[in-house]
C-alpha cells in the first residue's frame, strides 16, 4: 500500500482540549515543526509504544514481587 493509501485509513476523532492545554500543544508542536495534528498524533503513538514496552511480554514473569502480595499471614 503507498502512503496515499495510508492516510485515508486514518480514523477522525473529535477531541475537546481546554485552551490552554491547546495553547501549550501549539507552542510544543510549531518548536517542533508540527502540525497541531500531527503532535497529537506523535505523542499519542509514543505514549502507545512506551506503554507495550513497560507490560510484561507473555511468558516472561510480572514485574510485581508476589512476596509483597498481601496475604492471610501477612494481614
Amino acid at each position: 500500500m503507498d502512503g496515499k493509501g495510508k492516510e485515508k485509513d486514518k480514523k477522525q476523532v473529535l477531541l475537546r482540549l481546554s485552551p490552554s492545554l491547546w495553547e501549550e500543544l501549539v507552542a510544543w508542536s510549531e518548536d517542533e515543526f508540527r502540525s497541531l495534528n500531527g503532535q497529537i498524533e506523535f505523542l499519542l503513538t509514543d505514549c502507545v509504544k512506551r506503554r507495550k514496552k513497560s507490560r510484561p511480554q507473555p511468558g516472561q514473569e510480572s514485574s510485581l514481587d508476589e512476596s509483597a502480595a498481601p496475604t492471610e499471614s501477612n494481614l
